[in-house]
């Protein structure tokens, strides 16, 4: 196996996955879930459909989520042929295809029982943020193979340390989770000019979670960069998440433009990803003894420049 070819092609694989997120978020904020009515993974019935307004978004959204279908399946057919068998990489890419599968289902589910539009059911605030958990999933793995076809050594980490990764990455999920929720609010109830909502809803209340969390998980953040030793790369990451913040406040300022939402939602995916790639660097190159610092962290952690 070229591992050129392979990383190159798991790269294209990975942002136009990330393209694919934005486009479904788009159908979201613009309220064009129902443009190809209850048919899947046609539109109205129809390969080629006549497009205009909310069908033309959502078919947008539904070929490239069919590319993306067709690129994570063809990267983990092209990592298994050409690698030998207890390989990492290998591991990346069944869950890469595992969880566009996952995407799949329940694009198709959420279109099948019509929770989108103005659909405000308890199903479909379940169901965003679980297609957001399941898409986090799909980029983690991506990033993976990027990471394995690049040179990255085997994740070997054990410990406090893994640990504590795994905190900060469900931190994130929960973040994106309680963002998507915040985001369908956004949509669904969106807020007048004196910034009042006129519709009496669960989801409306639920708004202020998000945003507390993400403060929370950030200042936890720069806290950990300020009294530990850490390398470039986590200070790069602490730094884009206090830009997320602000963006996050001026995303409610402004009024949730959709074109805020989706450089919001942006920033948010290539946060995972550098935390992936983080999480990656540091449990590959975990030695079995960890210093314990100031913070009660055990960890030893190399300086990656």
């Amino acid at each position: 196996m070229d591992p050129v070819v392979v990383k190159r092609f798991a790269q294209l694989v990975l942002g136009w996955n990330v393209v694919t997120i934005l486009l479904g978020a788009l159908v979201r904020a613009t309220h064009s879930g129902a443009g190809c009515g209850r048919s899947w993974p046609t539109c109205s019935g129809e390969i080629l459909p006549e497009l205009a307004g909310a069908r033309a978004v959502e078919y947008v959204h539904r070929v490239a989520s069919g590319i993306a279908l067709v690129l994570v399946l063809g990267l983990a057919v092209l990592v298994w042929r050409r690698t030998a068998r207890g390989e990492p990489i290998r591991r990346a890419a069944a869950w890469a295809g595992l969880a566009i599968i996952g995407e799949a289902l329940i694009g198709a589910a959420i279109v099948f029982y019509e929770w989108v539009d103005a659909d405000s059911s308890i199903a479909r605030v379940v169901a965003v943020p679980l297609h957001l958990v399941n898409t986090f999933l799909l980029l983690a793995a991506l990033t993976l193979v990027v990471w394995y076809a690049a040179g990255g050594q085997r994740l070997h980490g054990r410990g406090p340390v893994r640990r504590w990764l795994a905190l900060g990455a469900w931190g994130l999920v929960a973040i994106a989770a309680t963002g998507a929720v915040t985001a369908l609010a956004d949509t669904l109830f969106p807020k007048d000019s004196s910034g009042s909502v006129g519709a009496i809803h669960f989801l409306s209340d639920l708004r202020v979670v998000h945003p507390l969390l993400a403060t929370t998980v950030v200042a936890s953040a720069v806290i950990a960069s300020r009294r530990a030793r850490t390398p470039l790369l986590w200070r790069l990451l602490t730094l884009v998440m206090l830009g997320q913040l602000v963006l996050g406040v001026a995303n409610i300022w402004l009024g949730t433009p959709v074109w805020l939402q989706l450089l919001h939602l942006l920033v948010a995916d290539v946060i995972w990803v550098l935390y992936v790639w983080f999480a990656a660097q540091v449990l590959s190159s975990i030695h079995a003894s960890s210093v314990e610092d100031d913070v009660g962290l055990r960890h030893t952690i190399p300086e990656h420049r």
